[in-house]
């Protein structure tokens, strides 16, 4: 099989890999199922688009197959993953068109498969998330946002919903109660998932609205690829920039 040494998924307005040269369509079989990916290069370096939603969004987030897609990366050999989600914002300094480095989640999904451990031959695991998100890298993208001129925040609490429904506005007062600061409904399991699979991963969380009861109109998913639009420029920057620099030793604990 091809390798690759570091991987993005494209969450929400995020669809292309456009960056990459010579790129090649692959389809791999996982034991969870099979995971569509563009393998290309970029600066030197092997890269794979992972799009998370599929070919024109067309997999809500709570069927999203994450198990089949980390799989898929970990054969690859990918070391490192540069995610990519669209938000609403439970915080007003948290504006729309900015971007947050996530350092934490809550997870209030409901019926996922979270996990690769559930016993058989390799046992019962039980990973430690303390630091969910790799601080190195999640480091990294933050200096090279604010390098770039791109409103960034340095972390923030993500919290996944099970979707495909926006919340309500006492669901958006519960989770700000609760220390959340950005909601969306893709990044976990994802990120547990990484973990698991010991392979580096952060996300930068793009905010598209403010939460229900905190934005003045109702919500609307075009909306939200409208603002996305306005994103992509500086999120293609960022991605572009990060491949091309990004170390690929590990220098954390995330392959623990």
């Amino acid at each position: 099989m091809m390798k690759a040494d570091l991987a993005v998924i494209g969450g929400t307005g995020v669809y292309k890999a456009e960056m990459l040269e010579k790129t090649k369509e692959l389809e791999i079989e996982t034991r969870y199922g099979k995971a569509n990916l563009l393998l290309g290069s970029y600066a030197g370096r092997t890269v794979a688009f992972l799009a998370r939603h599929g070919k024109g969004h067309s997999v809500p987030p709570h069927l999203v197959n994450y198990r089949a897609n980390i799989q898929a990366l970990k054969e690859l050999g990918v070391r490192k993953i540069i995610a990519t989600a669209a938000v609403g914002s439970l915080r007003l300094e948290m504006a729309p068109l900015d971007f947050v480095i996530l350092d934490q989640f809550l997870d209030f999904t409901k019926a996922r498969n979270s996990t690769f451990f559930e016993g058989g031959p390799e046992g019962v695991r039980h990973i430690d998330v303390t630091a969910p998100y790799c601080p190195q890298l999640s480091a990294f993208l933050y200096d090279k946002a604010v390098q770039l001129g791109i409103k960034t925040h340095a972390s923030g609490c993500y919290v996944c919903m099970e979707g495909p429904r926006y919340e309500t506005p006492a669901e958006i007062k519960m989770l700000q109660i609760l220390g959340g600061d950005v909601v969306g409904m893709t990044n976990v399991p994802e990120v547990i998932l990484a973990r698991e699979a010991g392979i580096c991963y952060a996300t930068v969380a793009m905010v598209t609205n403010y939460g229900a009861g905190i934005a003045p109109s109702k919500l609307c998913h075009n909306e939200v690829v409208d603002v996305m639009q306005k994103l992509s420029e500086n999120i293609s920057r960022l991605i572009m920039t990060s491949l091309a620099e990004v170390s690929l030793e590990e220098g954390c604990n995330c392959c623990q």
